[in-house]
């Protein structure tokens, strides 16, 4: 029996993250993220009000890593932004699903690094970035794992965290589950999406799993922005 939206339904799995799911729909979900994710993620927004101030406070070529970086579209999205204000960055993506990596790697650009690995493991090898951001990866972490997963991603940044998601709301889930269905034919997308805020956090929530030295606001709506200082 399905959770009202009310409280989280953190035992909902995603058809995506099942490894035997039908990899031609998901090559295609990942195909569509890039479309999706610019009209519900507000990353041209938090570009403007966040990443931008901060890259450009560092007078210097800065590096940047999107963990969980998925098909890579949040990525090509940011070093288009920063290409129109020249400011000169490095780009990393990391994600541990091998699924991903490939659905990455096969669009480029060039001038992205995608790597198959996760939050520890670059944090072991001493990699450290200036900016670390994630997109709709907080609702995937189980909530024994969030604190350390966090405190992981903090130990990676010597400036800014930045982790981005949905908020979880009654009128978030109809319209999405209006507003994706023409794009949804052969993907996971609208089941995937819906199931994903259902397993998302509210501002309150988020604030009180994560705590000090964690914001979270609501940096447009249905969002949730969870901002820490690097800690590397």
């Amino acid at each position: 029996m399905r959770k009202p939206l009310a409280e989280r339904d953190e035992n909902l799995q995603e058809l995506m993250d099942d490894p035997q799911c039908d990899p031609r729909r998901l090559d295609a979900t990942f195909r569509r993220f890039g479309l999706v994710n610019r009209a519900v993620s507000g990353w041209d927004s938090i570009y403007a009000s966040h990443v931008r101030p901060f890259l450009s406070s560092l007078q210097r070529p800065a590096r940047v890593l999107d963990l969980g970086s998925g098909g890579g579209d949040v990525l090509r999205r940011l070093s288009q932004l920063v290409a129109k204000d020249r400011l000169t960055v490095e780009w990393t993506g990391a994600d541990p699903d091998p699924r991903a990596h490939r659905a990455a790697t096969r669009k480029g650009p060039a001038h992205v690094r995608f790597l198959c690995t996760d939050a520890e493991t670059l944090r072991r090898s001493g990699e450290t970035f200036d900016l670390v951001i994630t997109n709709h990866v907080i609702h995937h972490i189980p909530s024994p794992e969030l604190k350390s997963f966090a405190h992981a991603s903090r130990m990676l940044a010597s400036g800014l965290v930045l982790h981005n998601d949905i908020a979880r709301s009654r009128l978030a889930y109809r319209l999405y589950a209006i507003g994706v269905t023409p794009v949804s034919p052969g993907t996971f997308l609208k089941t995937d999406g819906l199931r994903s805020i259902r397993r998302s956090y509210t501002a309150p929530e988020l604030s009180s799993a994560l705590a000090d030295p964690w914001t979270v606001t609501s940096a447009a709506p249905f969002r949730v922005l969870a901002e820490a200082p690097g800690g590397a």
